[in-house]
């Protein structure tokens, strides 16, 4: 590509970090949680959410187990101002959660925000201004002392007006554009804040360390979030709270090493919504440490349903490859995939092990509200023998003879591939119902009556309609699906050899049909047929005939 010399480094790498956190292999306990739907994801929507959008999707994050949540920035606009306050009269928050709202460092805004919360048990106040060395210099042409001084300004307010305030006021300050921020300026003016607000452990202060903007590598970051760690005051009563956006791709990398380093608290949205690339994906992060074997403190074991949700209100598409959430992501087409996949849940069945390491899932499906059958195993012409028999198996209780599984398989595939499209799992058992079972089309069995004698040899006199003409004939064989054969044999005029029979119950009751399997070969090649009937023996007959019209297809 063109012009890459024009792009420059705009981070700043931090002196004097160890970098302790890379020895860490896991997250082994969840972050605080706070969604910012509501706000950062609700002003990257191209129409942003009305009023009972907004409610709805706040009662569902309240659903989620989320017990703090951003819900606006109330001197913004009447319809932010009135979301706050319908929260608030309305007594529609919950008592174990805490709302949060966003201000500048501007004396009518901080009040605005303030006369918003009113009445409100609990909230955060998130005050900010950009602080980077592009913001500095561009926008706002300052110096670093003056930029300070618009963070005390704000600090300052604040306090005032929380001294004033019924509910409990928690704050929090955000150094915006942080990643762009030399580190040592980003402490300086983080610790001028903290200087002025004097936290508590009965009154902890949030420090939000944002990717406004992603710049550099995750371990990049992580190391500027260990930097700030061990460079601000009162570290011991300072929640360091992260929130990434996702310009890079790396948003979640971002946090995951970011807690490592030293992070408390987690800002993100569902499914990552927000400005220009969206911001960390809650759900992802979370379900990233379920998979590892850690509770997230989070609810996301209905995804469809909370997907629906959020597409309804927010407009937006969930991709179908989006981690744990898309529609597609347990679903295996390859063949290989689908085997392995079909064998490590009958091991499991196998070994009643409640571990799962089942291969290419990385979490059972069934724990976010999917379903086996209809998400795991889809069919279409790259699928395998082993993914179409696990979908009769499983879903049918047919259990095809792996050589079957192999005839099948290539069937169903060169129609999948002639159509151009995937076959849903109905129609895989009715392509095998009318394609493999039961099949009397050019020839039947009328009726068969045996006679046995005590040298193992069958008798029979058995009526075959063929190709429209009735034929009785009486034969000899060695059972009595064997003199069946022979009076096929007989009336076709096919020397063909009975190479195999595999039969079961398709039910475990004593009135449950039987599957039979049944094997002929000729010139080579193989035919198969299935037969199914509560009579065993009529069963195994249905199959030999079934296999019979295929090889004279």
């Amino acid at each position: 590509m063109k012009n890459s010399n024009k792009y420059v480094k705009q981070y700043f790498e931090p002196q004097g970090v160890t970098m302790d956190w890379v020895k860490k292999s896991s997250i082994e306990k969840p972050p605080i949680w706070c969604s910012v739907d509501l706000r950062d994801g609700n002003q990257a929507l191209i129409i942003p959410m009305s009023l009972e959008e907004k409610l709805e999707f706040f009662k569902l994050l309240c659903q989620l187990g989320f017990k703090e949540i951003e819900i606006g920035f109330p001197a913004a606009s009447e319809t932010e101002y009135e979301f706050c306050r319908t929260l608030i009269e309305q007594n529609l928050i919950p008592d174990d959660v805490t709302i949060q709202v966003l201000t500048q460092s501007r004396e009518h805004i901080i009040a605005k925000t303030f006369e918003a919360l009113k009445g409100a048990k609990r909230a955060v106040v998130h005050l900010y201004n950009s602080t980077s060395l592009a913001q500095r210099t561009q926008v706002f042409k300052r110096e670093k002392k003056e930029i300070i001084e618009i963070a005390e300004f704000g600090a300052r307010l604040c306090k005032k007006y929380k001294e004033a305030a019924e509910g409990k006021i928690i704050f929090e300050y955000s150094p915006e554009s942080f990643t762009g921020t030399e580190p040592e300026f980003a402490a300086e003016i983080c610790n001028a804040v903290l200087d002025i607000w004097q936290p508590t452990a009965d009154d902890k202060v949030i420090i939000n360390l944002p990717v406004t903007v992603a710049h550099s590598m995750p371990h990049v970051y992580a190391n500027q979030v260990e930097y700030m760690c061990k460079n601000l005051k009162n570290r011991e009563n300072v929640i360091i709270s992260l929130h990434p956006h996702n310009d890079r791709g790396c948003a979640v990398a971002d946090s995951e090493m970011g807690l490592l380093a030293g992070g408390d608290r987690i800002e993100g949205t569902l499914f990552g919504n927000g400005e220009r690339t969206g911001n960390v994906d809650i759900i992802t992060l979370a379900l990233n440490m379920f998979s590892q074997g850690v509770d997230p403190g989070l609810d996301f074991s209905d995804l469809p349903s909370i997907t629906a949700v959020y597409e309804r209100v927010t407009r937006m598409k969930v991709s179908e490859r989006q981690p744990y959430s898309g529609s597609l992501v347990f679903a295996a087409f390859s063949g290989s995939h689908q085997d392995a996949i079909a064998k490590g849940m009958k091991y499991r069945v196998e070994k009643d092990t409640n571990t799962w390491t089942v291969p290419y899932l990385p979490i059972d499906p069934a724990d976010v509200g999917r379903v086996y059958e209809a998400d795991v195993i889809r069919i279409n012409s790259q699928s395998g023998k082993g993914g179409i028999g696990y979908i009769l198996e499983t879903q049918f209780k047919l259990i095809l003879p792996p050589k079957m599984r192999e005839t099948f398989g290539y069937h169903v595939k060169s129609i999948s591939d002639h159509e151009h499209r995937e076959l849903p799992s109905q129609e895989v058992y009715e392509i095998f119902l009318r394609d493999f079972v039961n099949r009397q089309d050019k020839l039947r069995v009328v009726n068969a009556t045996y006679e046995e004698s005590k040298a193992d040899v069958v008798k029979a006199a058995v009526e075959i309609e063929y190709l429209g003409k009735l034929f009785k004939i009486e034969v000899v064989g060695n059972g009595r699906l064997d003199c069946v054969s022979n009076a096929i044999k007989e009336v076709t005029g096919k020397d063909y050899v009975l190479e195999s029979y595999v039969q079961h119950a398709l039910e475990e009751k004593s009135t449950s049909q039987a599957a039979s399997y049944v094997s002929i070969a000729l010139d080579g090649k193989t035919h198969w047929g299935t037969g199914i009937h509560s009579d065993i023996m009529t069963s195994s007959v249905y199959a030999l005939v079934s296999a019979v019209n295929r090889m004279l297809e």
